[in-house]
């Protein structure tokens, strides 16, 4: 509110062109709309959370190059209370979380840490 610099909420109100309520708040609070939300929490439980960690990463380890899919299907064989709307999560997990540490460890080698945990050699 550049008109609050000189003039009183009501009146700088008017000058911007919004209510005099409006004002007030802006004022009262100085942080921008975007800083006072607060992060967006799941809607729902996660269908995944018992499934995922005990069963799909064991299938991953064991068969790296298995589907998504394949992955979906015996899920919901072993499993008949999961939806069908479950299969677009369940692949956006395994690419997100699984495939990408798999990754890692396949460029850096087995066994090996990260590069940011070596020693780095002196000279």
């Amino acid at each position: 509110m550049k008109f609050r610099q000189t003039n009183s909420p009501p009146e700088a109100a008017a000058k911007a062109s919004f209510s005099s309520s409006t004002a007030y708040r802006l004022e009262k609070d100085l942080r921008l709309p975007s800083q006072k939300r607060l992060p967006r929490q799941r809607r729902r439980p996660d269908p995944l959370a018992n499934v995922f960690g005990l069963e799909v990463v064991p299938m991953l380890k064991a068969a790296p190059g298995v589907r998504p899919v394949a992955i979906f299907e015996e899920m919901r064989r072993r499993h008949p209370e999961l939806g069908a709307g479950i299969r677009r999560t369940l692949e956006r997990r395994i690419r997100e979380s699984y495939r990408r540490r798999s990754a890692l460890e396949r460029k850096r080698g087995p066994g090996r840490p990260p590069s940011h945990a070596r020693p780095k050699n002196s000279r």
